[in-house]
């Protein structure tokens, strides 16, 4: 196992995770694996193990792995590729991840998925547009609840404005509802404060103003390249308008 690999997965999982939307119980454990070794390094044990435990994410690690020819799902590369992106995705076969997952999901309702054909991505926009049932309970007005649900469940990017001990100021941009199209759409830029830290424990060494990171629910999960932000972005606008025309006629 990538020790690298696992402690980028626990960066982007341990939010949810906290949250108590996926994973293994008892998310600190995610926190204490991650803590620094003594040695300069982070430790990464027992990170594989609760990985495992995050069902949704694994089976695209698993297939991620698989397509690229590589033994170890957590693989930096492929981490990088489901949380992220990277060209990985293009070596992995729509129509074989549909299937994969027809097996894994099978029995659970929503979502727009099983009809995404080649469109299909083993990327986490994916997971939260098209799997999760979220997209689908929006309705023709756009429910506020289902709009903020998405809007955190994604990665998003923004600009570290300030840092206030273990929380950020940062710029970022929400998602919002377009009323006049039907549709999702990104929105103005705002200010939100997140979390970087917790209890005096972190999974990265910190951010400072003018930081380009990323963001999942209120957390700061890592300082991010501008390559890295276009991944994001991109793809998630992908998603989005895949589901804008079909949304915009129901």
């Amino acid at each position: 196992m990538s020790a690298e690999g696992a402690l980028l997965f626990a960066r982007y999982a341990y939010p949810p995770n906290e949250l108590g939307y996926c994973g293994p119980a008892d998310a600190s454990a995610l926190l204490r694996a991650g803590a620094p070794d003594g040695t300069g390094n982070r430790a990464s044990d027992g990170i594989e193990s609760r990985a495992r435990e995050f069902e949704g994410a694994w089976c695209y690690l698993e297939f991620l792995a698989e397509s690229a020819g590589l033994a170890d799902p957590l693989d930096p590369r492929v981490v990088e590729a489901y949380w992220i992106g990277n060209d990985l995705l293009e070596r992995a076969d729509p129509g074989a991840l549909l299937d994969r997952m027809r097996d894994r999901f099978r029995g659970q309702l929503g979502g727009t998925w099983r009809r995404a054909g080649d469109t299909a991505r083993a990327h986490h926009s994916f997971q939260v547009f098209d799997v999760y049932p979220w997209a689908g309970l929006l309705g023709g007005a756009g429910s506020p609840t289902a709009l903020n649900v998405l809007d955190q469940c994604r990665i998003r990017t923004g600009t570290v404005v300030r840092v206030q001990g273990e929380s950020a100021v940062v710029r970022s941009r929400p998602l919002v509802w377009d009323a006049e199209r039907g549709a999702m759409a990104i929105g103005a830029e705002r200010r939100e404060t997140v979390r970087w830290s917790t209890g005096g424990r972190s999974l990265i060494e910190g951010v400072a103003p003018g930081d380009l990171v990323a963001l999942h629910w209120d957390w700061v999960c890592d300082v991010i390249t501008g390559d890295q932000r276009a991944w994001i972005e991109t793809l998630e606008e992908r998603r989005r308008s895949l589901l804008a025309k079909p949304m915009a006629q129901a």
